[in-house]
């Protein structure tokens, strides 16, 4: 083993709150877990607008009964950032940010692991390459590696965004936005409000019945009043640089709307790069790679996943709130493997 391994007793890829659920698991029940991440501690919540609000109420963002005192019932996610570190604090989590995780192999004894053992290859500051080497991996890295594409001719020009983050550099500005999620309606909605022009696309007659319960009434005020245009049971065509061409679902006329932008809130896509270099097959229409739901254990024994990846395509599955618990179940699990005969990496 060369001078720059380290041993783990876990692995746990992506520090995000679901990959912080698993370390804060692993810690309370004895192990020490390092967490590795290639980007900073809740790298997605540091993705998301400024001045955001959780739809889950504190205490459903909670990780291991450490309480989260919030003044208002719902979190900022400058709260929920501050929590999380916290939660690295509290349980003395060995959480190696801008740590990138580019391979993880399977060993054999004679590699110097115990069998189904791993090693985890990683190039950290400064590019600097890194080994570590476990007998459990638990890849956490969410659901938001790459946008879902609209697959349409015209979708890479720079007018189209996947990302949301605040309204005020469209004021004035016509404005296509692609969806019916939380995502489309929140960005309609405060595109609107600072004086952008705005049409809402959506392949369905109706928005999702997942949108926020205490947003409907505002969004559908607006569509009702024509303040925000909308054309339902449409899609995206094509992208052209000043105007985009919809049509409807079940067929009919093309459409073309003059605009400057187009957020396509059309959903992400998890980072499927180091389940599939170990064979872990992926269900051919849900995306979700295969695993034990009660363990989170994949085919390849003490590999495991949590969080966001384990739903697959459909990234409205598995939240803060659910994912969390996933983190007790693999300790559980890693633990009652030990006891089978194997024992912990110091």
């Amino acid at each position: 083993m060369d001078s720059s391994s380290t041993s783990a007793d876990l692995i746990v890829v992506g520090a995000g709150p679901c990959g912080l659920a698993v370390g804060a698991a692993a810690r309370k029940r004895g192990l020490h877990p390092i967490l590795l991440e290639a980007g900073a501690v809740v790298n997605s919540l540091v993705g998301y607008p400024p001045y955001m609000e959780f739809f889950s109420t504190s205490e459903r963002l909670e990780l291991e009964n450490v309480p989260f005192p919030t003044p208002r019932e719902k979190p900022s996610r400058q709260e929920a950032m501050a929590y999380y570190r916290g939660i690295v604090r509290h349980f003395g989590l060995d959480v190696r940010t801008y740590h990138k995780v580019v391979g993880v192999h399977r060993q054999d004894r004679s590699e110097g692991s115990s069998p189904g053992g791993f090693r985890v290859e990683v190039k950290g500051p400064h590019e600097t390459p890194l080994h570590f080497s476990t007998p459990s991996v638990v890849v956490a890295t969410g659901g938001f590696h790459e946008p879902n594409p609209l697959g349409v001719p015209g979708d890479h020009l720079p007018k189209v965004l996947h990302y949301w983050s605040e309204a005020h550099p469209y004021w004035d500005q016509d404005v296509a936005v692609v969806g019916g999620g939380n995502s489309a309606v929140d960005a309609a909605l405060q595109l609107f409000r600072v004086g952008a022009r705005v049409t809402l696309i959506h392949f369905q007659n109706e928005l999702d019945r997942g949108v926020k319960p205490w947003v409907l009434p505002d969004i559908r005020n607006r569509l009702e009043k024509g303040e925000i245009q909308v054309r339902w049971g449409h899609r995206v065509k094509a992208v052209h640089p000043h105007s985009v061409q919809i049509e409807p679902v079940e067929g009919g006329e093309v459409e073309e709307l003059v605009n400057q932008w187009l957020f396509a809130m059309t959903g992400w896509r998890g980072d499927r790069t180091l389940l599939e270099s170990l064979d872990v097959p992926f269900h051919p229409e849900t995306g979700i790679p295969a695993h034990d739901p009660e363990t989170m254990e994949t085919p390849v024994p003490g590999l495991y996943i949590a969080g966001v990846l384990a739903a697959g395509d459909d990234a409205n599955k598995i939240f803060i709130e659910n994912g969390r618990l996933h983190g007790g179940q693999i300790v559980q699990d890693i633990l009652r493997r030990q006891g089978e005969g194997s024992t912990p990496h110091r």
